[in-house]
């Protein structure tokens, strides 16, 4: 089933890194409740929503006209979630989830600000800082639950860090290049609380091939992800 998504036309827009998050996150045997950090537009929650129909999903956004634009495209696309206007960091719910997933902003305090506010609480990680997050993960997510998320590559140490701070485990762990012979500019993490497992650490994504061309493996998650985009109106 095509995903059609209604988008702002100058705001923030999903982009690769939305699609990979999704490939990688639907890559593990989801069920019960879902939780997404951050949902936007709602597309990486939507996209899973229609691939495993059973979860439970809840989708939280801090801007609210992100959060109606997730509503709009759920109700377009007949797909059950309830979406929450709110600041993760703030969220109060008894519940807790079996999954929890993110494509957190993780621009650093050095990066250069965007001029649209709308733009920078997407992009950077003042607005949702790393320890912080995983402080109020550890509070809802499931003794033996996952979180699964992508971030930054060069802040890999302190990510690492971080998690264990919070006690959570890595288990999976994939970096995202722009082609070979480069440095990776995103990973992609499964952590857990409770576990044992050794980490996998799986083959390099390449977004490119050698001549520079769209890799296969991206072809075939831009082609399973199946979305098509609009311009969003508030009416």
């Amino acid at each position: 089933m095509t995903l059609n998504l209604l988008q702002q036309k100058n705001g923030y827009r999903y982009n690769s890194d939305s699609l990979i998050l999704y490939d990688f996150i639907s890559s593990f045997s989801l069920k019960g409740s879902l939780l997404e950090i951050g949902s936007g537009c709602g597309i990486v929650g939507l996209l899973l929503k229609r691939d495993f129909v059973h979860i439970d999903l809840t989708q939280i956004e801090l801007q609210a006209d992100q959060a109606l634009i997730n509503e709009q495209n759920a109700q377009a696309n007949a797909l059950d979630t309830s979406v929450l206007v709110g600041n993760f960091l703030e969220y109060v719910n008894e519940q807790k989830f079996d999954f929890i997933v993110s494509n957190p902003p993780f621009y650093t305090q050095g990066a250069k600000m965007s001029e649209s506010s709308s733009l920078a609480m997407c992009r950077h990680q003042s607005y949702l800082p790393l320890d912080a997050m995983l402080t109020k993960i550890s509070q809802i997510i499931k003794p033996r639950g996952s979180f699964i998320f992508c971030y930054d590559a060069k802040q890999i140490d302190v990510v690492l860090t971080s998690l264990i701070t919070h006690k959570f485990k890595l288990e999976t762990l994939r970096f995202v290049h722009a082609k070979q012979n480069s440095e990776a500019h995103l990973m992609l993490l499964h952590v857990k609380k409770s576990s044992r497992s050794l980490v996998r650490v799986l083959p390099p994504l390449f977004l490119h091939d050698i001549y520079d061309k769209q890799s296969e493996e991206i072809t075939n998650i831009y082609k399973k992800s199946n979305t098509m985009s609009q311009e969003w109106s508030n009416y």
